[in-house]
């Protein structure tokens, strides 16, 4: 007989630490999660925890606004801690089928372990009240916009100005778990090939619709337990990522520049297609860390420069380019049901200040582009004035460039580019505009 598994609360804990990273330290999502299910031995609690850092972020607008209906007073900053476990015991209740007194009990638990043991009877107190009180408690926040939508009131509207017909879609897509998607690597094998060795593992997938080297999976799963990862035959990329490579039109033989091009996954894709002269820059010494270990794992090779895309003289050799493809720093508006935390690490201003430093960045490269050459402006922003103003203002001011149409089968026309909408055909929210530089 086999022995049936404790449950264990240091899930909750490692959770709770995580968000408090975010939170306070201003951390990436990302990068906390990782951490704290890291020090999970079982597997179990590390996809636990994953979950439960996940899942509160994605609904924290709408479970703040339980929170304040069963409070009395709103919890003391030093006491932030305690207010992200109330939140996390809220989302279990809500969200996840773990049995309502296991979640209470092993939640109010956490309370010792995180050394604030005061708080046991006011976590029990507030979790059992929502169990009694939820339908009343759902009803006094139905009209609150961002308890509704689970987004900030400024995302709300800015998605209200710009997407008048597609806001409430776009909101609701953005709480949803994103689809596993992959892209396979065609120097290795062919999408059908790689298709076939997922079905004879059992593993369910599917072709992409739009990128004709992209494939979901049915359910997540590590990637480093993908078959052929090790050995770079596929890698984790979003398929509305994976358009760039069509939507630049290289051919083997050209020189590339890749502006802003951490973690290297578009570079990547590039190089995997054609044989290039490539060059990537990336800003931060870490992040450029992550395209070496990308080219490294898909056996590829690209110039790689730790720069100031922006500060041309510092990195540039003088030879223009023919292609160019600028990721552009963005308020990553666009995957915010991949990376929750974006909803409360960005803010207006940030999205203002985004927008210059987009405008810059246009600026300084385009004197690099050869006559003829085209250069492909990209965000994973669903924001007009990072889109379509963006490139409207650049092509008022640049006579020598002229925009081509993206007619693709996908998204909707954005001024002179293409934008996917949140979740639109199952992809990430991304925007392109490809111009030529004329002769």
């Amino acid at each position: 007989m086999m022995a049936q598994r404790r449950p264990s609360h240091a899930p909750r804990v490692l959770a709770v630490q995580a968000l408090m990273a975010v939170a306070v330290e201003d951390q990436t999502l990302t990068q906390a999660a990782e951490q704290a299910a890291a020090g999970c031995k079982d597997p179990r609690d590390a996809a636990l925890v994953k979950e439960l850092c996940y899942g509160t972020l994605r609904w924290q607008p709408r479970l703040d606004a339980w929170l304040a209906k069963l409070l009395q007073r709103p919890m003391k900053p030093a006491d932030q801690d305690v207010k992200i476990l109330l939140l996390l015991g809220l989302y279990q209740l809500a969200y996840l089928r773990i049995p309502d007194h296991a979640a209470v009990q092993q939640t109010v638990e956490a309370c010792r372990l995180l050394d604030k043991s005061w708080a046991a009877s006011l976590v029990n107190a507030v979790l059992r009240r929502f169990q009694r009180e939820r339908a009343e408690i759902e009803a006094a926040v139905a009209e609150d916009p961002e308890a509704r939508y689970a987004h900030p009131k400024w995302f709300i509207e800015e998605l209200q100005r710009d997407w008048p017909e597609h806001w409430q879609t776009m909101l609701e897509a953005g709480n949803e778990r994103p689809p596993f998607t992959l892209r396979v690597n065609r120097r290795v094998q062919s999408r059908a090939d790689y298709l076939a060795k997922l079905d004879a593992l059992g593993i369910a997938a599917q072709a992409c619709e739009h990128s004709p080297d992209g494939v979901t999976l049915g359910v997540p799963m590590d990637a480093k337990l993908l078959p052929g990862f090790a050995e770079g035959a596929v890698s984790v990329q979003d398929e509305g990522a994976q358009l760039a490579e069509q939507l630049l039109d290289a051919a083997d033989g050209m020189r590339v520049l890749d502006a802003c091009a951490a973690p290297g996954g578009k570079t990547c894709h590039l190089l995997e297609r054609h044989a290039l002269q490539m060059t990537a820059v990336e800003l931060e010494a870490r992040r450029a860390q992550r395209i070496r270990e990308n080219l490294t794992r898909l056996k590829l090779d690209a110039q790689l420069k730790v720069a100031d895309a922006a500060q041309v003289q510092s990195w540039w050799d003088g030879e223009p380019y023919q292609r160019i493809l600028l990721d552009a720093p963005c308020s990553a508006s666009g995957v915010v049901r991949r990376h929750p935390d974006v909803k409360f690490r960005r803010t207006p201003g940030e999205v203002v200040t985004a927008a210059g430093l987009q405008a810059k960045l246009l600026g300084a490269l385009w004197p690099l582009l050869a006559p003829g050459g085209k250069l492909l402006y990209v965000t994973c922003s669903v924001f007009q004035r990072e889109n379509a103003a963006q490139i409207a203002a650049f092509l008022a001011g640049h006579p020598d460039a002229a925009a081509l149409p993206l007619h693709q089968g996908w998204g909707v026309t954005a001024g002179a580019g293409q934008q996917v909408l949140t979740g639109q055909g199952g992809m990430d929210g991304f925007y392109y505009a490809c111009l030529e530089k004329r002769g």
